[in-house]
């Protein structure tokens, strides 16, 4: 017998000693009746507190956009008033510049005549430097000759 026994523990002898890893059963136990009521009462309490945060939360961040939006509404106001007291201005400019636009027109008239003006000044002064030329030339011509310069200007 004791053949058939080796692979099998004995009825008195104790388990043998097993991986910790592996977990046994124990037998569920149900609480007492009044252990119940109590903890259904806990847990309904935690869950009421817990939804109580969470539409807290919710609320606030609804109130949260609410004052960002009513902040945002006065910024858009002052952007509109800004934007009309631009729009003001502007006609303002526009109109003092149409003001002005005939006086700008004779300013460039004037520039105009001036550089006109100017280049006739560069031609004369550059005739009048080519006849100081030419008349100290026939002043030279006129010495070789013996003539007086006074006579040789008269001349021409």
């Amino acid at each position: 017998m004791a053949t058939a026994a080796e692979g099998l523990p004995e009825a008195g002898a104790q388990p043998a000693k097993q991986d910790p890893a592996v977990e046994t059963a124990e037998e569920a136990k149900e609480p007492a009746e009044a252990d119940i009521n109590e903890l259904c009462k806990d847990m309904f309490n935690k869950m009421a507190t817990y939804l109580t945060g969470e539409l807290t939360a919710t609320s606030e961040d609804y109130k949260l956009l609410e004052n960002m939006n009513k902040l945002t509404s006065l910024k858009y106001l002052e952007m509109k008033d800004i934007a009309i007291n631009i729009s003001r201005n502007l006609k303002d400019l526009n109109q003092k510049y149409a003001a002005l636009q005939p006086y700008l027109e004779q300013i460039n008239l004037i520039e105009e005549q001036v550089a006109a003006l100017e280049q006739a000044a560069y031609k004369l002064d550059a005739y009048s430097k080519k006849l100081g030329l030419q008349e100290g030339h026939e002043g030279a011509m006129c010495q070789q000759r013996k003539l007086p310069e006074d006579k040789a200007v008269k001349t021409k």
